[in-house]
């Protein structure tokens, strides 16, 4: 479904997607299936969007912007591509940004040039993300910094690995195995 009052200039937009009224959507972007574009959302040229995507209004996505399946992008969220930008003055290449499977980002989150966001990271509303955000932890504040982690059945833990019932969690990393 494109509403007829979007600007969609793409022929890449999977099966099942939604654009709302007043986007524009430039020819070489790449989204995927099932995706909420929201109205009053930009996309860029060079960008690919995974499936399951909600973007909500007034974000604009930049060139540089890779986002996986399942991410939440909420309202007046703010990308940059470019760190050092001036008037007409365009680099060879911008930065790329990652936002890995399941990442949700809050209302009025500024996300900085060239960082990449884990796989289900949350971000809360207003923070700065200036750096890379690892996979299942939970960031918030003016720069972000790290508030607990989150599970992936979405249980939210301090940074004790404690949920709001002083259930202790652990976290498990992968134990190499020798080849006899």
């Amino acid at each position: 479904m494109i509403h007829p009052l979007a600007d969609v200039q793409s022929s890449n937009i999977g099966v099942g997607t939604k654009i709302w009224q007043f986007c524009v959507i430039l020819k070489d972007a790449v989204i995927g299936k099932n995706c909420n574009i929201n109205c009053q959302v930009f996309i860029e040229n060079d960008v690919i969007i995974g499936d399951n995507v909600t973007i909500k209004p007034c974000v604009q996505i930049w060139d540089g912007l890779r986002i996986g399946n399942n991410v939440f992008i909420g309202p007046n969220v703010t990308f940059t591509n470019d760190l050092i930008p001036r008037s007409k003055n365009y680099p060879d290449k911008f930065k790329t940004t990652i936002i890995e499977a399941g990442a949700s980002i809050g209302a009025n989150a500024t996300i900085i040039a060239g960082v990449k966001i884990g796989i289900k990271a949350f971000i809360g509303a207003g923070a700065i993300v200036t750096k890379d955000i690892p996979p299942y932890t939970i960031w918030y504040g003016t720069p972000a910094i790290q508030k607990g982690y989150i599970t992936e059945e979405n249980i939210i833990l301090d940074l004790d690995l404690k949920d709001k019932q002083g259930n202790q969690y652990y976290l498990f990393k992968e134990i190499p195995t020798t080849n006899d």
